[in-house]
């Protein structure tokens, strides 16, 4: 989860995830490299008394400062373009799950399940154990199998919210009346934050997610104590 004064993202838990970030630092780098060509240019045209009459009045130099920003925009648009196609794959998920925001709180319904279901709520901060963080965690979490795909369906019962998990690299609308899904893979173990991202009335900074993966027999032992608890 992020940390105080942290300048980046938060560490990658899914392949998704780990694109994104690798498509940030590539895009970054050619900012960084425009930028710095820029600043000398205008720092030499500044400093210098001299003037060249080449770059005045110079048909090849339109042509590469006309080819060369089409040049840099594919180089950005086609990573761009992959990734969003990625993300957009659901490729035979192993389990499905429908997430449903509330005024302010998530239920979860584990739709492969014939009675697996709850309400997530924040824990008010007079609760907290130590270990908890304040407004980030729930009474309930959303626990999945890790290294297996899941979808998530992702709906409203009142007004928009939003299912946003930034180190699954996850952030999907939930509208009322309609049904979005998203998938992901954790691939490692451990239990990732997120909160509602979308403005969606006066308590909208209090219904956090929590998604807790594990391996896949300590998830088939959890939903075995769930069900028998239904």
């Amino acid at each position: 989860m992020a940390h105080p004064t942290q300048l980046g993202f938060q560490d990658a838990a899914s392949p998704v995830m780990e694109e994104l970030l690798h498509f940030h630092d590539h895009a970054l780098m050619i900012v960084l490299l425009i930028s710095i060509l820029v600043l000398y240019i205008i720092v030499a045209m500044v400093s210098s008394k001299l003037t060249n009459k080449y770059i005045l009045d110079s048909q090849e130099i339109e042509i590469v400062w006309t080819i060369l920003p089409a040049v840099i925009l594919v180089l950005i648009a086609l990573p761009s373009l992959r990734i969003l196609y990625l993300m957009d794959e659901i490729n035979d998920p192993h389990l499905t799950i429908k997430a449903m925001g509330h005024q302010w709180y998530w239920s979860y319904e584990y739709t492969d399940y014939e009675n697996l279901g709850f309400d997530s709520y924040m824990v008010p901060t007079q609760d907290l154990t130590p270990g908890q963080f304040r407004l980030l965690e729930t009474d309930h979490r959303m626990v999945v199998p890790m290294e297996s795909p899941i979808r998530v369906l992702v709906s409203a019962e009142d007004v928009l919210h939003s299912w946003a998990v930034p180190s699954l690299g996850v952030k999907m609308d939930a509208v009322p009346g309609r049904l979005n899904q998203t998938a992901f893979i954790a691939s490692r173990p451990g239990v990732f934050y997120g909160q509602c991202s979308e403005i969606c009335g006066a308590n909208h900074s209090f219904m956090p997610i929590v998604v807790e993966a594990v391996p896949l027999e300590h998830f088939e032992n959890w939903s075995s104590l769930m069900l028998e608890d239904a």
